[in-house]
């Protein structure tokens, strides 16, 4: 494979210049551990729900508040610059340099008000909310009178983002109307509710402790009764007013990050947050264009090998239509996840040393989403939880789901990817909470993506269509480097970005129109996936060619899964250091 990225950044842990204020080593150790230990016991107090303790409460996101956050973490960040790196320890410089970029990332996204588009295509502040009752176990008073509490704070806090949104339509910062359009209705599902019965908010009263006394359990329903009715169902009421009324029809027309106000910088931003890397949009394009026309040539071999008799695009409208490819129910496409699902576990203990103890299911996603969501995603289990982890499939509308792209989709979503990886990282309990509570796009989007590919040595795919629509998940990432520069940064249109998809995968039209307008309300996140995954197969092929028959499978994947979620500068380090060792140690 060819190293795309090898001389595109120099990677240096200790790259940035820091001013050198304290020489001690044990000093420099201390003042750090008592800085992002008061940064974690702010974060607890500003994000409920930032640590393990069940949350009472939703964020306050008021613009005080958002003040408040600035002139904390500027103050953080100059502190941090008077700690010298060079005197922690290894792993110390490695949460070092973690600290650094979320207080970077935090400090960019205040600046950029990103706070006042609390929302994209696919995800949104009220459907974050919707989310909680099936996450939630009512297995004590503790926690019930929790939940009550945070249904009780429901309408304040969706007061808050509606008046951010208000203030971003007078300052020219929206999410573009193209992608707005319907999103109303997700809120409406959860306003036009008659009954608290009825409500998803109440599907944790029905499984309250049967221990508990008649009169507990009636105490306990009978005010969160009164709270859906009149507090959560109107709150969502208004949210869908204000979205219909007020914000779709005030929305901007134009698509791209650069037209916000201070657009480049943003976007800019954007990219080094969600790739850690500092790459321009144009170095990212031609990456892209680079990756698109690799993949190609693989999928026009494949076409060859199966005898189809047309072009390309012949065999793209070939797939999207031929029936055997689709489930007929959605309990067919479930239970066809969950078969492959069962023979990735069999496969697991070959490639990886070590397992995790927490277990995940398969199941549809929410209905209340599903219609603009895209083909499945992992939801993890709350931290501190006895709760599985849970693979998401998209079983509405299932002329968009392909059977023979679903082995990718299992692989990345289950395991080997998001859950395997979550669930271990979860279990790193040395590392400090800033640390193990993160997530870093580019490494677990990037592991995500490197599972579909392992899943063809693991033997996961069993027919040439099956390994098609893995280079075609491959190619959906490879686009994305191509059309997110394209719309944010290069001036391309909807309609050509479309197009690209189009001419380049096989997703359904669907598909593509979901993810060039989560692309379009949610810029430079999509550019993790494909730059994450091509340097950790650097690391692969860099690790199998140095250390010949002394590589080990299993050992290299336990390094990487061990550092939970991390820059990909932290992941050179790493694995520069594990190559030398396993050097070191034939030698």
């Amino acid at each position: 494979m060819r190293l795309l990225l090898q001389l595109v950044i120099p990677i240096l842990l200790l790259a940035s210049p820091l001013p050198v204020v304290a020489s001690d080593a044990s000093e420099a150790a201390a003042r750090f551990k008592a800085l992002y230990e008061r940064d974690w016991a702010f974060r607890q107090e500003d994000s409920p729900g930032a640590g393990d303790a069940p949350a009472r409460r939703w964020p306050d996101v008021s613009p005080a508040a958002q003040a408040r956050r600035l002139e904390h973490w500027t103050a953080v960040r100059a502190e941090l610059d008077g700690i010298d790196p060079a005197g922690l320890d290894a792993a110390e410089r490695i949460n070092y340099v973690i600290f650094r970029d979320q207080i970077d990332d935090r400090l960019a996204g205040l600046r950029y008000r990103d706070w006042q588009m609390p929302m994209n295509s696919d995800s949104s502040f009220f459907a974050g909310v919707a989310m909680m009752p099936d996450r939630t176990r009512l297995d004590s008073r503790e926690k019930a009178d929790a939940y009550l509490a945070r249904l009780a704070d429901i309408p304040r806090y969706f007061d808050q983002q509606i008046a951010n949104m208000r203030a971003g339509i007078k300052e020219g910062r929206t999410i573009p109307r193209v992608v707005m359009q319907g999103r109303d209705e997700a809120a409406a599902g959860h306003a036009d509710v008659a009954n608290a019965e009825d409500s998803v908010f109440w599907r944790p009263l029905t499984r309250l402790p049967h221990a508990w006394s008649e009169a507990d359990r009636a105490a306990v329903q009978d005010r969160a009764r009164g709270l859906i009715v009149e507090a959560v169902v109107p709150a969502y009421g208004r949210v869908r007013d204000f979205l219909r009324d007020e914000y779709i029809p005030a929305a901007r027309e134009t698509i791209a990050a650069h037209d916000l106000p201070e657009g480049e910088g943003y976007y800019r931003s954007q990219i080094r947050e969600y790739t850690t890397l500092d790459l321009s949009a144009d170095e990212i394009h031609r990456i892209g264009l680079d990756e698109v026309a690799r993949i190609r040539a693989e999928m026009d071999a494949i076409i060859e090998r199966v005898g189809f008799d047309g072009d390309f695009a012949a065999f793209l409208a070939f797939l999207r239509t031929e029936p055997r490819f689709y489930a007929k129910t959605p309990d067919q496409l479930l239970t066809h996840a969950r078969e492959i699902s069962k023979r990735i576990d069999a496969e697991l203990p070959r490639y990886f040393g070590k397992l995790p103890r927490r277990t995940y299911g398969v199941a549809p996603v929410p209905a209340a989403i599903a219609p603009f969501y895209t083909a499945g995603r992992y939801a993890g289990a709350p931290a501190g939880s006895n709760e599985p982890g849970w693979y998401w499939v998209n079983t509405w509308n299932l002329p968009a789901r392909p059977l023979y792209a679903l082995p990718a989709l299992t692989l990345h979503e289950a395991v080997p990817g998001h859950h395997l990886q979550a669930a271990l990282a979860e279990e790193q309990g040395e590392q400090p909470p800033f640390r193990r509570h993160a997530y870093i796009s580019a490494f677990g989007e990037g592991w995500g993506l490197y599972a579909e590919w392992l899943g063809k040595e693991m033997g996961i795919y069993r027919t040439p269509y099956e390994d098609f629509g893995r280079l075609t998940y491959e190619m959906w990432r490879a686009c994305r480097l191509v059309v997110d520069t394209g719309m944010h940064a290069k001036g391309w249109t909807r309609d050509r970005a479309l197009a690209f998809m189009r001419d380049n995968t096989a997703l359904s039209e669907h598909e593509i129109t979901t993810e060039i307008d989560r692309y379009i309300s949610w810029p430079a996140q999509a550019l993790a996936y494909k730059l994450g995954e091509i340097r950790l197969r650097e690391w692969r092929a860099r690790a199998e060619a140095t250390l010949g028959e002394r590589f080990d499978v299993r050992d290299f994947h336990d390094t990487i899964l061990a550092l939970g979620s991390v820059p990909l500068s932290v992941l050179d380090d790493t694995m520069t250091a594990w190559i030398e060792g396993r050097q070191a140690k034939a030698d």
